[in-house]
């Protein structure tokens, strides 16, 4: 990337990285999110995951900085030479789990999984699930309070 990028910065709401946000908004300029070559998150691992699942559909790859308490996905937060490092990056292309669910009144909901698929029974009773994996019965059922699936990412 040159240095003439157009560079989107979201931050978490903790101060340092609201801090951090101004600052390199300063240093570089800040842009929508749609019309950015790159989005630049700050915050830990939750607000770079938030980040992923909110600009999926968005052709601008997401570089996290580390502007949060944990940061295992995120990089060590630098203001100078940004552009630098932006073009450096390796990209790492993530394939989220796709969630297909559907209750007991037909109704479906879709959605990524960026991190997790958590389902949660709506009421009194155990939730009673089927577990279907790529077109395969996994699960024939599941009673429970809470189900959780995790990705990859």
């Amino acid at each position: 990337m040159s240095d003439t990028q157009k560079i989107a910065f979201l931050a978490s709401d903790v101060e340092i990285a609201q801090d951090a946000r101004t600052d390199l908004i300063a240093r570089y300029g800040d842009a929508a999110p749609e019309a950015a070559d790159v989005i630049v998150a700050l915050g830990g691992d939750g607000f770079m995951l938030s980040v992923l699942h909110d600009t999926q559909a968005l052709a601008a790859p997401v570089y996290g900085m580390n502007r949060g308490t944990v940061g295992f996905l995120m990089n060590e937060y630098h203001a100078e030479d940004l552009p630098a490092r932006l073009a450096g990056a390796e990209a790492e292309v993530i394939n989220p789990l796709h969630m297909r669910a559907s209750d007991a009144d037909g109704r479906v909901t879709e959605a990524l999984a960026i991190n997790e698929v958590s389902l949660l029974r709506a009421g009194p009773q155990a939730a009673k699930l089927r577990v279907w994996v790529d077109g395969y019965l996994l699960m024939d059922e599941l009673v429970c309070d809470v189900a959780l699936a995790s990705s990859p990412a």
